[in-house]
């Protein structure tokens, strides 16, 4: 309900700012200057221009389609602006942080980060691809960003994560916990911590380390920044690609980072 909320009130704010593009626009096709002339002559009033506005919008309704186009245009173009220059700026925030684990080659000339949600069934659908991608590719280097926005579940999944790097076994409980069946809770995290031989007292422990809160809250931040709002989201060279996507478009954009285009 929260996001059904905000994105009608995204909506309703689009179409409003879409209506005033299409008043100055009417402005401009009945001309702002014979308008500021007609009102200084005393031929019309404000009121009487106001309600030639309304009724050209009123006979030519295609015009708040046409600003409402222009406007997404200009926002499409002003975030990509922002998003390529965020890519820049964060380079090694995204692909150097210490705090993300990293998998494939390490040493690898190609990196590909992924943010994502223990509890997304997308991310879940994709590992598999990932994992078969890092296969055919020994040079490819994958860095994981944890980035829970599924609810207190996914959070505590995360730090586990984390903290199971800690032990030297980031990469096998990353695995076990997408193998899951069912949702990812606090006892499906402690379980499965368990069962691949986790100390888990000490996986309790140093979950509530402040670094560990403060590598996700990195993650939060680079997302927002990047504009990737769901799971999963994909850096790979200077492209950004949401959701899940089959095995040969990964490979695509990963050559296509490799080559430097």
């Amino acid at each position: 309900m929260i996001h059904d909320a905000t994105r009608s009130s995204k909506t309703i704010g689009k179409m409003a700012r879409a209506f005033m593009v299409a008043v100055a626009a009417a402005w401009l096709v009945l001309g702002s200057g014979l308008h500021n002339q007609a009102i200084a002559g005393g031929e019309m009033s404000q009121d009487r221009f106001d309600q030639r506005v309304h009724d050209y919008i009123l006979a030519h309704p295609e015009i708040i389609m046409q600003a409402l186009q222009s406007l997404d245009a200009r926002q499409r173009e002003a975030e990509a602006k922002e998003v390529k220059a965020a890519l820049a700026a964060k380079a090694d925030d995204i692909f150097r942080d210490p705090a993300s684990p990293v998998g494939g080659n390490a040493q690898g000339n190609v990196s590909m980060a992924e943010f994502f949600d223990y509890n997304c069934p997308y991310c879940r659908q994709v590992a598999p691809i990932m994992a078969q991608a890092a296969a055919d590719d020994p040079q490819l280097r994958i860095v994981y960003k944890e980035f829970p926005i599924l609810g207190p579940d996914s959070v505590f999944a995360a730090k586990a994560a984390l903290a199971a790097e800690r032990q030297g076994k980031y990469a096998e409980f990353h695995k076990a916990l997408y193998d899951v069946k069912s949702r990812v809770t606090e006892a499906v995290v402690l379980k499965v911590a368990a069962e691949i031989g986790l100390d888990v007292p000490r996986l309790k422990a140093d979950m509530q380390l402040p670094d560990i809160q403060a590598a996700i809250d990195r993650n939060v931040e680079l997302a927002q920044a990047l504009k990737i709002n769901g799971t999963p989201g994909f850096v790979v060279g200077d492209q950004i690609f949401p959701g899940a996507t089959d095995l040969a478009t990964m490979k695509k954009l990963i050559e296509q980072a490799r080559a430097g285009k």
